[in-house]
């Protein structure tokens, strides 16, 4: 049910107050209005159930930009979220990224999670939901630096929040030769679990870059030079650990060859695909995922969404 523009503002005071834990003098400072306004927006919010996170996620999802990408993208369904630096809802990507995800999921419903510095944050910031029969499936293989935003850690974080059954792979992400990484995808569990994949309903992940601060260089799984070699012959996109070029194909190279990790096709095969972008750098990037038909559901900020919009060279190749 659409938002009435009426009610927008206890939408953005509810959405302040309850998710972000501003106190109602803060609130009234962020839209401009007096505490006792807030006060009553907030009561009202109260005993018309608009409290609820899920609904107030519309604020997002009915913006005209959001429309008019869904439409120029073919995609199911897009939330913009103000650029930072508008002072009533900066920087809520990850925010709004978290209580959208938690919307889509059903129950019994199975779960594929990527890695990286957006999706630990979008656990990190997601409610506790006691869902019934659901599973977080880990897309791809692990890693042993000691970051907080492992595949494993971001599995289980989300398994945790959820009290869902997580299952990890008990597997690099890299391995040292093709050889060894052909072997290990061939035994039976680790074959199983990646033949799992495509029967996943939902699947979160972003997108990483190619460039200078790329995650899979900074993780250990790639070193610069071999990756700088990839960019050379198009890779401008990591997902799931896998390098694409910008038409969304992976680049045939020895690097994916080694990979412990979801194919691209079935992560195509999952129906619903939600991918949060946060990070300017992250445009080319994007782009060829979108290009590649790993993008169903997209949560970005608005300059992300405009510069989407521009691009007139844009296809996507939708499944």
């Amino acid at each position: 049910m659409s938002i009435r523009l009426a009610d927008q503002i206890i939408h953005k005071a509810a959405w302040l107050y309850y998710a972000h834990g501003l106190r109602q003098d803060e609130v009234a400072r962020a839209l401009n209005i007096s505490r006792a306004s807030v006060a009553t927006y907030l009561r009202r919010a109260r005993e018309t159930g608009i409290v609820t996170i899920s609904t107030s996620t519309q604020l997002f999802a009915e913006d005209g930009l959001a429309r008019r990408l869904e439409d120029a993208l073919r995609l199911d369904s897009v939330w913009v979220v103000p650029t930072a630096g508008d002072a009533a809802m900066a920087s809520d990507v990850p925010v709004v990224a978290a209580n959208v995800f938690l919307g889509l999921i059903d129950r019994g419903a199975r779960i594929g999670v990527a890695w990286g510095q957006t999706v630990y944050t979008i656990a990190d910031l997601m409610a506790h939901a006691d869902l019934q029969d659901v599973t977080v499936v880990q897309l791809c293989g692990n890693l042993g630096a000691p970051y907080s935003y492992r595949p494993d850690e971001c599995t289980m974080e989300i398994a945790r929040r959820l009290n869902a059954k997580g299952l990890n792979f008990y597997a690099p992400l890299v391995l040292s030769t093709e050889q060894l990484a052909a072997a290990l995808r061939a035994e039976p569990v680790i074959r199983d679990q990646l033949d799992g994949i495509a029967s996943c309903d939902i699947a979160l992940f972003s997108v990483g870059t190619t460039g200078p601060g790329s995650h899979i260089v900074r993780c250990g799984a790639i070193d610069r030079s071999e990756l700088d070699a990839l960019r050379r012959v198009g890779g401008v996109c990591v997902i799931a650990g896998r390098v694409i070029d910008a038409s969304g194909q992976a680049v045939d190279c020895s690097y994916n060859r080694r990979l412990i990790s979801a194919d691209l096709d079935a992560i195509r095969a999952i129906s619903k695909r939600l991918v949060v972008v946060q990070d300017a750098d992250k445009f080319e990037a994007l782009k060829a995922a979108i290009r590649g038909g790993f993008c169903t559901h997209l949560v970005v900020d608005a300059d992300m969404a405009r510069r989407l919009l521009d691009d007139t060279t844009l296809k996507t190749s939708r499944n």
